[in-house]
C-alpha cells in the first residue's frame, strides 16, 4: 500500500476530485490503482487566515516498484490477527459448555458479544434497563416530565452511558482494534467517515439505530439478551464462577443461569453492584477519577475563536480541547467537548443531579458544551472503603440536587459569577439547554475548595488559549461527576479477577475511558475468553 502523508486542500472539493489533484502531483497513473481511501483527514486551523484540510491517502496499486518515490506501509489484516489470537479448541469446548453471562449491554459488552458471536459462540447478555429505543422514552420522561426510572436512563441501559453524549469516538489508546470497532460500527450504520476523520463521531440520533442493528445481529448468531433483568448476585465453587442470580424487574421473578465465564462490563455508575461484588470479595481498590461542572457558550463563540471571523472553508461546529496544571499540584481540563449540543440530566438515582453532555450527528444546536474538570485523588476521600469514590460523588450529587431546588432542576451561573464567589441573579446572551429545568446558584457552595479553586484558575488559563472562554455569560450547570470509575477491580494478565472465570472488563472495572477503549476492552475480555491468552 502507498501512503501520501500531508495533502494540503484549501478548499472544499469532492473524493473524486481528491484523487485525481493526488494521483497528477505524485504521478501515478489511474490505470495502475487497484483501490484507494482516505487514511485520515484532518483540519489545521492554528493560522485562522490560512484554515485547511490536512488528508493522508492509501494507494493500492498494481505494481510498487514502478513508484519507489512513494512511501509504502504495510496493512494490518485486523481479521487476521483475531483469528490468528484464538484457540481453537477453546472455542470447541465453549460450544458443548453453558454460554458465557455478559453482565452490562454498552460498549464493553456488545463489542465482547459481537467477538464471541463471530466465533460460533452464544453468550447471554444481561442488562438491568431497557432496549435503546424504550430507554429513549424514559430518558425523555425524565427531562420534560422529572420522571426518573432508576434502571433505565442516561446511565443505564442498552448502548450504556455514552449513548446519550455525543457518539465521540476518539481515544488516547493506541491498538489496532480500534479500527475493528470504527469498521463495525460502519458495518451496523454509522457514517463511513468515522473510519479517517480525526476526530470522529457518530451523535446520539444514530447511535441508537445502530446498537439495534448490533443487537438483531448478535440474536441472529445466537446470542441471547435479558432487558430488565438485575444482575443480583454470584455463585462460587472453588475458587471459579458458578452461576450467576438473576432478577427480572418487571416481575420480580428471581432466576439462576450456570456459567464458567462472567464477564462484568457494568459501566461506572453500577453503584450497587460494585457494592455487592466487594461484599462477595472481589479485589478492588480505589482510583482517580475527576468532577466539575460543565460550561456553555454560544457555539457561533467557539466558532469565531477557533476558526476566525468569515472562514473561506465550509467547516464542521470548532471543537476545543484544553488543559492546565495548578501550581497546587492539581489539573483542570476540558472532557467531552460537545459541538452544538446540550447539557443532558444524567441522573441514576433519585434525588440527585448529574450533568453530561449530548449532541446528536449533525451537532446543530445553538449551543456548545464541555465538561470543566478537576483531579480527584483517593488522598482526598474520608473513608479508607474502595468504594469512597462512589460516596464522594454521591456527597456532590446529592447537595447539587439541594441547591438545585430538590425538583431534578440544575444548579447553573455564570462565569462571571462563579469567579467573583457571587450568586447568579440573572442570565444572559447564553441560555442554558439543561431540562428539566435550571436554578441560579451559587456553585462555590457545594463545591469542594480545592475543585472550585482550581477550576477558576483554569477557566483564566484558558481564556488566554480559547478566546471567550471566560465569557461572562457563559454558563456553568452542576455537577459532572461520572467522567470515569472511581473503583478499578483488580485482574491479571489473563484478565480475570482473583475468582477464576470473572472478567472484569471496560468503564465501570477502571479499564476504559469512552466508546472506543470501552469497547476495544470488550474484544480483548472475549479474546481472553477465546483463547488469546492460552
Amino acid at each position: 500500500m502507498l501512503r501520501i502523508n500531508n495533502i494540503k486542500i484549501r478548499e472544499n472539493i469532492s473524493d473524486e476530485a481528491l484523487i485525481n489533484l493526488v494521483i497528477h502531483k505524485f504521478h501515478i497513473k489511474s490505470s495502475d490503482i487497484v483501490k484507494w481511501h482516505i487514511s485520515k483527514k484532518s483540519i489545521d486551523a492554528r493560522k485562522k487566515t490560512d484554515i485547511f484540510f490536512n488528508y493522508i491517502i492509501d494507494i493500492e496499486v498494481k505494481d510498487e516498484s514502478k513508484y519507489p518515490h512513494i512511501h509504502k506501509i504495510e496493512k494490518v489484516d485486523i481479521e487476521k490477527m483475531i483469528k490468528d489470537n484464538i484457540n481453537i479448541s477453546i472455542v470447541s469446548s465453549l460450544q458443548s459448555k453453558v454460554s458465557p453471562v455478559i453482565v452490562g449491554a454498552g460498549p464493553a459488552g456488545l463489542f465482547s458479544a459481537l467477538i464471541l458471536v463471530q466465533n460460533g459462540i452464544s453468550p447471554i447478555i444481561i442488562e438491568q434497563g431497557k432496549t435503546v429505543q424504550e430507554r429513549k422514552k424514559d430518558v425523555d420522561n425524565f427531562l420534560y416530565n422529572k420522571q426518573l426510572h432508576i434502571f433505565s436512563n442516561v446511565q443505564f441501559g442498552e448502548g450504556g452511558a455514552g449513548t446519550f453524549s455525543d457518539g465521540k469516538l476518539t481515544t488516547g489508546i493506541h491498538n489496532p482494534l480500534c479500527q475493528k470497532v470504527l469498521e463495525e460500527f460502519v458495518h451496523f450504520g454509522a457514517p463511513e467517515e468515522i473510519l479517517y476523520l480525526s476526530k470522529p463521531h457518530i451523535g446520539t440520533d444514530k447511535l441508537i439505530h445502530i446498537i439495534e442493528n448490533m443487537r438483531n445481529y448478535i440474536v441472529s448468531k445466537g446470542g441471547k439478551f435479558y432487558f430488565n433483568t438485575k444482575f443480583i448476585n454470584f455463585t462460587i465453587h472453588n475458587q471459579k464462577i458458578h452461576s450467576v442470580l438473576l432478577k427480572n424487574l418487571t416481575t420480580n421473578d428471581t432466576f439462576e443461569i450456570n456459567t464458567s465465564n462472567l464477564i462484568l462490563a457494568i459501566g461506572h455508575s453500577s453503584r450497587d453492584t460494585f457494592e455487592l461484588l466487594y461484599k462477595n470479595g472481589i479485589t478492588m481498590e480505589k482510583k482517580n477519577f475527576s468532577v466539575g461542572v460543565r460550561i456553555e457558550h454560544l457555539q457561533r463563540d467557539i466558532n469565531k475563536a477557533q476558526y476566525g471571523e468569515n472562514p473561506k472553508l465550509k467547516l464542521p461546529p470548532a471543537e476545543y480541547k484544553l488543559a492546565y496544571h495548578a501550581p497546587s499540584g492539581r489539573s483542570c481540563y476540558s472532557f467531552c467537548m460537545c459541538p452544538g449540543g446540550t447539557v443532558i440530566a444524567s441522573s441514576s438515582e433519585k434525588n440527585t443531579i448529574v450533568t453530561n453532555g449530548m449532541s446528536n450527528y449533525l451537532r446543530d444546536g445553538t449551543n456548545a458544551n464541555a465538561a470543566l474538570l478537576v483531579n480527584v485523588t483517593p488522598e482526598d476521600f474520608t473513608d479508607s472503603s474502595p468504594l469512597a469514590g462512589i460516596y464522594f460523588q454521591k456527597d456532590l450529587e446529592e447537595k447539587a440536587f439541594i441547591l438545585g431546588g430538590s425538583n431534578y432542576y440544575a444548579p447553573i451561573q455564570k462565569v462571571e459569577d462563579f469567579l467573583n464567589n457571587k450568586k447568579s441573579s440573572q442570565i444572559g446572551s447564553v441560555i442554558p439547554s439543561y431540562l428539566p429545568g435550571t436554578t441560579l446558584s451559587n456553585l462555590n457552595d457545594i463545591l469542594p475548595h480545592f475543585i472550585s479553586s482550581t477550576l477558576k484558575e483554569g477557566i483564566l488559563y484558558f481564556d488566554k488559549k480559547l478566546s471567550g472562554l471566560a465569557n461572562p455569560d457563559a454558563i456553568l450547570t452542576g455537577v459532572e461527576t461520572r467522567s470515569s470509575s472511581p473503583v478499578k477491580i483488580r485482574r491479571n494478565d489473563s484478565l480475570m479477577s482473583n475468582i477464576e472465570g470473572i472478567y472484569p472488563c471496560g468503564e465501570g472495572a477502571g479499564y476504559a475511558g469512552g466508546i472506543m477503549s470501552a469497547a476495544v476492552d470488550g474484544i480483548k475480555c472475549s479474546l481472553a475468553i477465546l483463547g488469546a491468552n492460552d
